[in-house]
């Protein structure tokens, strides 16, 4: 246990990886510490937890936050981003275009989650938009560890990224395409029919002995990815052929 990690509210996975439970909707935010850079996973709800998370960041790390991945478009993992001013920002190939027209949605989303309205309107206006869009897949060079931006999806929306981390055991930032602490949500963008096969590729990169982490919950390992994977298709009536 790294305790300067818990004492504030963060749980340390590897050496290099470290994850925070946000309150209200369960999101996960992740940290990535290279030698250089540091790499943020989805920067919160609303610029007042962006700029706590920035500032917890750079606490924990001495460092500013250089770059920032959003697993989707959501709003509770895209809105805090504005408050990480010079980062460079990465999402899947689309998302800018869906964030930039569609920020009445985000805010209208975001209040009916109970968020407070001015917040929610000065995030919404305010959203950044990803300027590095992953089509395939990126390697992102943070000095001492490369991390692999993933575009697994479409799945739980049409623009769903992946994070992997290698380390002395992987870590996987999945976005809500794995959920722990409730069912998977299949919102009007989720995609169904590809949902499953998106987790098979989170799969295949990932392997079994990865630490998989959900867009909200706890931890989960491949085995729990697999049971989620079945149920979906399942649900959602997808051939397993």
């Amino acid at each position: 246990m790294d305790v300067r990690w818990e004492e504030a509210g963060w749980e340390r996975l590897t050496g290099r990886v470290g994850r925070r439970r946000l309150p209200v909707w369960d999101c996960t935010v992740g940290l990535v510490v290279g030698d250089d850079r540091v790499l943020a996973v989805d920067p919160g709800s609303c610029l007042r937890e962006g700029a706590q998370l920035r500032a917890e960041a750079e606490r924990l790390t001495g460092r500013h936050v250089t770059d920032i991945a959003f697993t989707h478009g959501h709003f509770d993992h895209v809105l805090g981003g504005a408050a990480f001013a010079g980062a460079e920002v990465y999402g899947a190939v689309g998302l800018a275009g869906v964030l930039a027209a569609d920020r009445e949605g985000l805010r209208r989303s975001a209040v009916e989650h109970g968020l407070a309205r001015d917040e929610a309107a000065e995030a919404a206006e305010l959203v950044v938009r990803p300027r590095h869009p992953v089509s395939g897949e990126w390697t992102l060079e943070l000095g001492g560890i490369q991390v692999l931006l993933a575009n697994v999806g479409p799945g739980h929306t049409g623009h769903d990224l992946a994070v992997f981390v290698p380390g002395e055991r992987e870590v996987v930032f999945c976005g809500d395409l794995v959920e722990e602490s409730g069912e998977p949500q299949a919102g009007p963008d989720a995609v169904p029919a590809r949902w499953p096969a998106a987790l098979d590729r989170l799969l295949s990169l990932g392997g079994d002995d990865a630490l998989y982490v959900p867009g909200h919950g706890a931890v989960v390992d491949a085995d729990f990815v697999r049971a989620q994977r079945a149920t979906l298709a399942a649900r959602f009536g997808v051939s397993e052929a």
